[in-house]
Parts: structure tokens; C-alpha cells; sequence
């Protein structure tokens, strides 16, 4: 029996065979209604169903589309909807030269598009958009599903959230739209179809998606009103947004012909890499990566939507999971006898000391503070009320130890990294993408540059090591940042992952062996501390899991007082 739910993936020559005897147009016709149930359905109906996530199983949109299944290479099916015109201007010279001084971002970006090009080609295609439209991401995000810009932009499509609401993105503490890579995708591409309906060129459209349809209809209105032509390179627009078009073109330009940008393109397969599996149920992420056989951090780049160490939705959620991956899926969660979800929701009141929840619950305060947004008050107590996200009684060992070896990325939002203009396309140029929450997959080292602001501590704090590494790994002192200063943020020699590296409860001890599973072992308070070379309140608070706010109740601190060495801090309030 055929399995319609991999439609997609059959080979064109056997899609051919099929329509020769009639047979291709009523399985095409079933495919596309969505109505693919799944045999291996669960006891507690967990797991409903699956479907393709291509847009192009119809086969009048594939005869459509420049025969793209006869082609194995995306790349190949990509070059050939080419449709935008070229610009007569330098720009796209100058991002060319961009990329192909940066190979390994180039390599980077293309690595992480393969989970997703297919599925966005073929939604451009049903469209009837120029397949550079499918490019957009490498501009906006460079495929980054975690992308977090200073404007608040989020996903690879990078919304706004406003923007995200009116094409009906939904947007809670469990749940964000954004960066849910179908309902996203369809977003953008909506969003897109309806400025060049209003515009009437790709290039204006684009423009509009950058900087507002607003700021385009008024650049268009005072050139009218000058007598002057309104095509996007006569229109004053932002800096941003003139630069906008050319890097989209100069993307082209390299997937046209990447040799000439001295670049190479690891081929992509014209096949689909995800399909979608639908839950009626809640399940931890941890725990639904594990039924799939696939690391968390795969997990999340195809499901980066969901904001908790829970998958939760109001409606029953959709999931996505690699095309290969689904079969092992349903059998597991077909064999797992256990509960699906191992957190609970803790409803903490204003007032409440934090040390008193963490006790409760059995983890620590550090690992709240990791886990939750929280404010508290220099007393160590909740300012407002707080739904707390905290393991099931019974179950904080056992979570804790799984956050601490593959699942940082999936339960806690991820640090937010700023981006040097030398890692930005268009040097000097404002770019709304210029704080990225890095990827879990970028190696390490990384000079960043200290900028207007910036502290030994907030700079540990965003990249997830203590500021006494970071000291360390620089030779400087907590007090001699210097604005424009560069530094590195891990050992000169480390080129482990951030997802093992950054893991700031999970150090190696001096023996190497790891302790993510076992409990972490508290050293004992001392009554006194004597201050050394590189230790901030941080890294005291954490090595005695003691709030920040406590030491500086206690010794009378201001926030953002340094360390003397050879003072003595009180650790125990009497």
C-alpha cells in the first residue's frame, strides 16, 4: 500500500508512470486535502496525524514551476524561477564582495536553509512569486530560527510583533508564531503578495517589507509630487532599505553562480526534509525529541515556536519532524507508558521569596532565574505575580539533569548575542538584525567588540560564561572595558558547541567527567568571602547559589558595584 503521507518524495519518473494510467491525479487530489491519517495512532490519541508540508504536490503548480522535479539539486529548481530584474547600481557588487569574504558564514547559513528551502520554495511557487522571494531569509535572519533583532523582529521572516498579529501570527508565553516556520512562512509571503499588489514591483514590495508601507508610499508621494520617477533606486529611502534589494540580488547573484563569488554551494535535495505531525496533548520537548530519535537541538530548529520546555497550544499542536524521523516517532510514543510532560505551571504571588519556591520544588535559585523571567526585589522576592515554569514534584532531579546535558536551548529563551557589523551584510550599514540570538550550533571562539554600555558582567550574562572566564580568557580586569575593545568569549583553544560550552551549571570536573547527571553538589556558604582577581557577584552567587540581591542587601552594595580583591563580602545575613 502506498504511504501517502511521502507523496512528495517519489521520484518524477514513477509520478509519470503513475499518470499514464490515470492514477496520479486522484492521488495528487488526496494529498492535497490534507486527510492523511496516520495507522499507527496512540492509546491516549496523542498522535493524530501527518501531512506533507509542499505546497507543490498539485501537479498543475509542479507543470507550472519550470518542471522542478526533474531536477535532484533545490539550487537548480531555485535558478530557474528566477524572475526579478537586475539593478544598475554598485550595491550589489559590494554585498557580493560581502559574502565571498566570509565563506564560513556563507557555509553556516546554506547548512541551516536545508531544513527549510523546500517547504518556502514551494509556497513561493504556488504563488506564482520569483523564486528569489525564497532567498528572503538569508537577508533577513540568514536562516536563523532563534533571530531576534533590536526592533523586536523575530524568526527567519523577522516580524514585528504588531506586523505578526495583523497576519494572524499568534503571540502568548507558551507559543510564538513568529518563529513557527509554517505558519510564518505563509505570513511573509501573504504579506509580501499584498505590497506588491499595492506597489506594483518586487523591488517596491520588498522595500515596503523592510521599512513599512508607510515609508514607501511617502518617498513615492514626494517624488510624484517633484516630478520625479518612483522606481526604488529613485526613491530616498532609508539607508537600510536602499541597501535591502541589492543584498537579495547579490544573494541571487551567488546561488546563480557561486564560482564567481569564489564560493562553493553544498547541493540541498529537491525533496521535503520535515513533514507535520499533529498532538492533541501536551509534551516536553525534551521528551518528544527523544521519542524521534534526534538531538534537541534539531528538535527546536524545526519547532522554535514554542517559548516552554512544554509543547502547549490552545488547539492541538502541530509539530515538525524530519520526513525520516516520523515512523520512529509514532512507534515510541506508541511504547511510552509514561507521562508526556514532566513540568508543572507554579502560580508564585508578589511577595514570595524565590529561595522559599526553589526549595519547594527541589532545583535552585540559579535554576529558576535560568528558567523564568523574573524580577525580584533586593530582598530575593517576587515584585509581581509569576507563572512559574517548575519540574513535577518527583521529577526535579531527573529534569534538571536533562536540562543540564542537551535541553538548555529548548528551556530557557536563548542569550541574546550581538552581532559585529563585520558579521552583518553591509558594513557600517544599520541593520535590524544586528542583535541575533545566536544558534546553539555556532562554534567557538568569537571576538565580539565591547561597545557603548556594555559590562564585564552583562556581556557574561548574554553569552552564557562567567565573567571570571572572561576575564581570564582576556587577561583584563573587570574595570578596564574599553569602548571598541575586542574580546573573546571562550578559551582560545575551546572549539566545542556553545550547547556543551555555555552549559554554565554543567562544568567538567578536574578529573573531566561530566555531572549533568547527578544533581549539582552545593558548596557549603562560609560566613565571610575574601574577594579575588575576576570574581563578580555573579560568579560568587552562583558557586554559592545565592541571589545577586541577597550579597548586595547584605554588604550594602550598589548594582553595579565592583569587586575590590582582598575585600570581605558577607554570604549569610546572620
Amino acid at each position: 500500500m502506498i504511504e501517502l503521507r511521502n507523496f512528495e518524495t517519489f521520484p518524477n519518473k514513477f509520478k509519470q508512470f503513475l499518470l499514464c494510467f490515470g492514477l496520479l491525479a486522484p492521488l495528487a487530489s488526496i494529498a492535497d486535502s490534507g486527510i492523511i491519517s496516520s495507522a499507527a495512532a496512540s492509546s491516549n490519541n496523542t498522535y493524530i496525524s501527518t501531512a506533507p508540508t509542499s505546497a507543490s504536490g498539485n501537479a498543475n503548480t509542479q507543470n507550472s514551476a519550470n518542471d522542478q522535479g526533474d531536477t535532484a539539486d533545490l539550487w537548480d529548481r531555485i535558478r530557474m524561477g528566477f524572475g526579478m530584474d537586475t539593478l544598475d547600481t554598485p550595491l550589489v557588487a559590494t554585498h557580493i564582495n560581502w559574502y565571498a569574504q566570509r565563506p564560513e558564514y556563507v557555509r553556516r547559513m546554506v547548512e541551516r536553509s536545508r531544513r527549510y528551502l523546500y517547504h518556502i520554495l514551494g509556497e513561493v511557487e504556488k504563488r506564482g512569486m520569483p523564486t528569489e522571494i525564497a532567498l528572503l531569509p538569508m537577508v533577513e535572519s540568514a536562516f536563523n530560527p532563534m533571530a531576534y533583532s533590536t526592533s523586536h523582529a523575530s524568526g527567519i521572516w523577522q516580524f514585528v510583533p504588531a506586523t505578526g498579529k495583523d497576519f494572524g501570527l499568534k503571540q502568548n508565553g507558551w507559543y510564538d508564531g513568529r518563529r513557527d516556520i509554517i505558519a510564518a512562512t505563509d505570513a511573509a509571503l501573504d504579506y509580501l503578495t499584498k505590497l506588491h499588489n499595492q506597489f506594483g514591483t518586487w523591488e517596491l514590495a520588498l522595500a515596503a517589507y523592510n521599512c513599512g508601507e508607510g515609508c514607501v508610499a511617502r518617498a513615492i508621494a514626494k517624488n510624484q509630487a517633484q516630478g520625479l520617477p518612483t522606481d526604488y533606486l529613485s526613491l530616498n529611502l532609508p539607508t537600510e532599505t536602499r541597501h535591502y534589494v541589492p543584498k537579495l540580488l547579490a544573494v541571487k547573484q551567488i546561488i546563480a553562480d557561486p564560482e564567481s563569488a569564489g564560493l562553493n554551494l553544498d547541493s540541498i535535495p529537491n525533496q521535503a526534509y520535515f513533514t507535520t505531525v499533529t498532538l492533541t496533548k501536551p509534551i516536553d520537548v525534551s521528551l518528544a525529541a527523544k521519542l524521534a530519535n534526534m538531538p534537541v537541538n534539531e528538535f527546536v530548529s524545526l519547532n522554535p515556536a514554542y517559548n516552554k520546555p512544554v509543547v502547549r497550544s490552545d488547539t492541538p499542536a502541530q509539530l515538525l519532524l524530519p520526513v525520516d524521523k516520523v515512523d520512529t516517532f509514532s512507534n515510541n510514543l506508541q511504547n511510552y507508558d509514561r507521562p508526556l510532560v514532566t513540568w508543572q505551571v507554579y502560580a508564585a504571588k508578589i511577595g514570595e521569596r524565590i529561595s522559599t519556591i526553589a526549595k519547594k520544588f527541589g532545583v535552585t535559585v540559579t535554576w529558576l532565574k535560568e528558567h523564568n523571567p523574573i524580577q525580584l526585589s533586593h530582598k530575593g522576592k517576587l515584585t509581581s505575580d509569576h507563572a512559574l515554569m517548575v519540574p513535577l514534584k518527583g521529577n526535579a532531579d531527573n529534569t534538571y539533569a536533562t536540562d543540564k546535558t542537551n535541553n538548555k536551548i529548548a528551556l530557557a529563551e536563548p542569550g541574546i548575542v550581538k552581532v559585529s557589523m563585520q558579521d552583518t551584510p553591509g558594513q557600517g550599514i544599520p541593520n535590524k538584525t544586528a542583535r541575533i540570538e545566536q544558534s546553539h550550533q555556532e562554534k567557538m571562539p568569537r571576538e565580539i567588540t565591547v561597545k557603548a554600555g556594555d559590562t564585564l558582567y552583562n556581556l557574561a550574562t548574554r553569552y552564557q560564561v562567567t565573567a571570571h572566564e572572561l576575564a581570564q580568557w582576556n587577561k583584563i580586569k573587570p574595570n578596564q572595558l574599553k569602548l571598541g575593545q575586542t574580546l573573546i568569549v571562550a578559551a582560545p583553544n575551546d572549539s566545542h558547541e556553545t550547547s556543551s560550552k555555555h552549559e554554565t551549571n554543567d562544568r567538567q570536573d578536574k578529573s573531566g567527567s561530566r555531572k549533568a547527571d547527578k544533581k549539582p553538589v552545593r558548596q557549603e556558604k562560609p560566613r565571610h568571602y575574601i574577594v579575588r582577581k575576576g570574581d563578580t557577584l555573579s560568579s560568587i552567587a552562583q558557586k554559592y547559589d545565592l541571589a545577586i540581591d541577597d550579597i548586595q542587601r547584605w554588604n550594602k552594595l550598589k548594582h553595579h558595584a565592583v569587586l575590590q580583591p582582598g575585600s570581605k563580602l558577607l554570604l549569610k545575613s546572620g
